[in-house]
């Protein structure tokens, strides 16, 4: 075999030289990197002098979207700095290609902010937290997520009211755990690095006492019932032998009545489609199920405006089960890192997905719609438990911190060259240093930005939609 010859994993490509390397080698492959782009380098942000519009990056997405949701989708991100950062994913993977990277490339998250992690269930029912969030996964620099994680906890900070010095040294520990979890992971065998996961009893032990208590709470009610019979008696009205689900606009309504029994058409086409990417033993558990009502749901900042529906599924037993359909277009750092190896962002949402996370939904595929718009599927939550990161202090955010770091550091051990990337960290802070620098001026970047955003919004150029 020619020894030249790339493999592809999920757009991560290796020749088989490179497949065939030892970690030896590949460390002081990474410790020699260190003279093209030295760790200290990544501490820099100045905006070039001829730095995109923010504001024209965001309209250029916009024709992607319902027109009547774009107005909604500003009014989200004008309510802070952090706010907006969670909305401009697309705004900061065009600054991102311009700042040093060593070339090393990984699976990536593509909007790794701390909001983009929390806790959920496996198929094997086992409370997990991981990356919950990965639309814009593309191979990419691994450190595009570092950077855009570690900002966050810096606007973060600044949203709760805490000091620059709280978020810097959130970033900083973030940074930390993820050198060292990377610098674990390569001292590991490869398949033990594949079954690593932070599950719910690691997560309590980080917690101080009074958010232990909080959180072994949250997770009793979130596993008292399936999931779909705790959402069903918030989102459905009507008998059981006619349910709805229930209007709530702006965020939940069903489309035009003269289209519904249309539309339903459309949906189950598509499900045909979709059922063929399960795996086959998961298809007998789908087809266990019939569609019943389907609404559209507005989700997140980034996702407005994208279709996304949430879908009632009952079996002959009437017990319920929530799909959420979400439409997947092209990654933001596509233009910058280029095309995936899938051709349908559907498919690609839900194979990063899998290489990411260390276990994924049941019912993650991927199918077509009209138009040939392409969407993939997942429970609409499965134990969801979303981190109440706006009631933490400076010490919990540094706890938090130190966990999204583990984690994803894991998440790019599993998709990228994990001896190359510890060689390349090595043992000294200077990497972690970097990155809290790096942070705090990102998250003046981003403060700018919105208001920027602020501005349009009050010369009439960006109409926005208050929340209900």
């Amino acid at each position: 075999m020619d020894k030249e010859k790339a493999s592809t994993v999920v757009g991560v490509k290796r020749t088989r030289r490179q497949l065939e390397t030892r970690p030896a080698e590949r460390r002081a492959a990474g410790k020699s990197l260190r003279h093209v782009v030295p760790r200290n380098a990544h501490s820099a942000w100045r905006a070039p002098p001829r730095r995109a519009d923010p504001i024209a990056i965001l309209r250029s997405a916009d024709a992607l979207r319902q027109p009547d949701l774009v107005p909604l989708r500003y009014g989200r991100m004008l309510q802070s700095p952090f706010t907006f950062y969670r909305g401009s994913a697309g705004v900061m993977a065009a600054d991102l290609a311009q700042t040093p990277a060593s070339g090393i490339r990984v699976q990536s998250c593509g909007d790794c902010h701390l909001l983009n992690f929390g806790g959920f269930a496996t198929p094997e029912r086992r409370i997990i937290f991981d990356i919950n969030d990965l639309d814009e996964t593309l191979a990419g620099p691994w450190e595009w997520d570092v950077k855009r994680l570690v900002a966050s906890f810096v606007l973060a900070a600044r949203a709760n009211g805490l000091s620059d010095k709280d978020g810097g040294d959130a970033a900083v520990a973030c940074a930390r755990s993820y050198r060292r979890a990377m610098h674990d992971f390569a001292e590991m065998n490869v398949l033990d690095v594949w079954y690593a996961r932070f599950d719910d009893s690691k997560f309590l032990s980080q917690l101080p006492q009074g958010q232990k208590a909080i959180l072994k709470k949250r997770i009793a009610k979130a596993t008292s019932a399936s999931s779909s019979e705790l959402v069903y008696a918030r989102l459905v009205e009507g008998t059981d032998r006619k349910p709805r689900i229930h209007d709530d606009p702006p965020t939940i309504f069903h489309a035009d009545a003269s289209l519904a029994q249309g539309n339903l058409h459309l949906i189950k086409k598509a499900l045909v489609g979709y059922r063929e990417t399960l795996p086959e033993d998961h298809r007998v558990l789908f087809d266990h199920y019939r569609l019943v009502d389907a609404a559209i749901k507005v989700v997140g900042i980034g996702s407005v405006g994208t279709l996304c529906m949430v879908l009632l599924m009952m079996s002959i037993a009437d017990n319920p089960l929530f799909l959420q359909v979400k439409e997947a277009n092209a990654s933001v750092l596509e233009a910058y890192v280029g095309s995936s190896a899938y051709s349908h962002h559907g498919q690609r949402v839900v194979m990063g997905q899998r290489l990411m996370q260390p276990a994924s939904d049941l019912f993650l595929g991927w199918t077509t719609g009209p138009n040939n718009r392409h969407f993939y599927l997942r429970q609409l939550r499965d134990v969801k438990l979303k981190p109440l990161v706006e009631t933490y202090d400076s010490e919990m955010l540094s706890i938090y911190g130190k966990i999204c770091g583990w984690v994803l550091a894991r998440a790019h051990a599993k998709g990228g060259d994990l001896w190359t990337i510890a060689g390349y960290l090595g043992k000294s802070d200077q990497f972690d240093e970097a990155m809290g620098k790096f942070a705090t001026h990102y998250a003046d970047q981003a403060e700018r930005d919105h208001a920027a955003l602020k501005a349009a919004v009050k010369a009439g150029t960006i109409e926005v939609a208050p929340e209900r």
